[in-house]
């Protein structure tokens, strides 16, 4: 089945909500409150900040499609656009998901593929990505495509303080 990829732009800025949440709902409902989840996703994917990331040069927005339907979604960052302090020649991938019905189909695979692609057209020598300790299967996928955990780092869900492992992988 091809999976077929476009970059999003501010015209997407309302699918790209309605993805976000629906995809972050389905990874981390069960695992927090009902008041931390809604005090979350009203922060990070609210209208006015989605359109702001979306402008933003330093970040890219990808769409993955299956049979005509977005299927999940990829956002990169570089520069100051990344969510941590590193070196000038990592790239970010700060979200990345898929809608649970078409998970174990490779779209993460070719997602991460197209980030080290993005990365490798801009001379990066490192792509990071940023996993919450108790996503096993998240860190089980990253790791088998040869990602290492090489730090910690807070992440609040609401009022609840998480900890993100900081996974890397280089590409030189």
């Amino acid at each position: 089945m091809p999976f077929v990829l476009r970059k999003c732009t501010v015209d997407d800025v309302q699918l790209l909500q309605d993805i976000s949440v629906e995809t972050f709902n389905e990874t981390f409902e069960a695992h927090n409150s009902a008041e931390n989840m809604k005090d979350y996703l009203e922060k990070a994917y609210n209208l006015a900040k989605l359109e702001a990331e979306l402008e933003n040069d330093l970040s890219q927005f990808f769409f993955v499609y299956v049979n005509g339907e977005v299927a999940g979604y990829l956002k990169v960052n570089t520069g100051e656009a990344q969510t941590e302090k590193m070196e000038a020649e990592s790239l970010e991938i700060e979200r990345i998901y898929i809608r649970s019905r078409y998970q174990k189909m490779g779209l993460g695979k070719f997602l991460i593929d197209h980030a080290i692609g993005v990365a490798m057209e801009q001379n990066k020598k490192m792509i990071w990505l940023g996993v919450w300790e108790h996503n096993e299967n998240a860190l089980a996928f990253y790791k088998k495509l040869g990602f290492v955990q090489t730090g910690a780092h807070s992440f609040y869900m609401g009022d609840d303080e998480q900890t993100d492992y900081i996974m890397t992988k280089r590409l030189d």
